[in-house]
């Protein structure tokens, strides 16, 4: 079975732009020509070296990731290996001093194909280099489903994750596809981030607030 590339596009300096819901008060933004990605860096399971390539828009505003092994499978024939993926991608972000930012809704588009008895979960989490603290946002499907998906999560205001004030951090973005068959021998199923024209797009939403200086 022969699965289209994936296209993941992921804009964060593009937020500042358009006006996004926070979920509590507003804070400033910071001046958006001094917003830009540095660098995007990927591996994983489902992204192994050689089989993505990364393309940053002229304004560095906005990047594209290019898949074609991100494809979780479980039934007769696959192993447990083939049944969990996952891609990391490590995003430099440089901001002005003085403010931090972070994560808080992101949608991803995809197709899942599932016999029954089998389910499929697709998960992603954040987090800064150097931070323990996560944040993760979880979809789970039951078979017998056939169809594309789109998953708009939110991640609560309270469970987010802050870069650090007073120095650049990356932001790590974990996702995972997982597909597990059960105790059924027969039964198969796959689940990929793979839309109906052979793209995927993921849209963070970038929430900014001024850094608190400790007294």
């Amino acid at each position: 079975m022969k699965f289209t590339p994936i296209v993941l596009s992921t804009l964060l300096g593009l937020a500042l732009s358009e006006p996004i819901p926070v979920p509590r008060a507003p804070t400033a933004d910071p001046d958006p020509s001094e917003v830009w990605i540095e660098d995007v860096t990927y591996g994983g399971t489902g992204c192994p070296q050689g089989t993505a390539s990364i393309s940053l828009a002229s304004d560095r505003k906005s990047f594209t990731v290019i898949l074609d092994a991100y494809i979780a499978s479980a039934g007769p024939g696959y192993t447990i290996t083939d049944s969990r993926k996952n891609c990391q991608l490590n995003v430099q972000l440089h901001y002005p001093g003085g403010f931090q930012y972070s994560i808080f809704s992101s949608d991803y588009r995809g197709f899942v194909d599932l016999e029954a008895g089998v389910t499929g979960i697709q998960k992603a989490t954040y987090y800064f280099a150097g931070q323990t603290k996560q944040s993760s946002t979880q979809t789970t499907f039951t078979g017998p489903k056939s169809e594309d998906y789109l998953i708009h999560d939110e991640v609560p205001f309270d469970s987010t994750v802050w870069s650090p004030c007073g120095e650049y951090a990356g932001l790590n973005i974990n996702s995972q596809v997982r597909v597990d068959a059960g105790s059924s021998k027969t039964a198969k199923g796959f689940l990929t981030t793979d839309s109906v024209d052979g793209k995927v797009t993921f849209k963070a939403g970038v929430q900014w607030q001024p850094c608190v200086v400790a007294k």
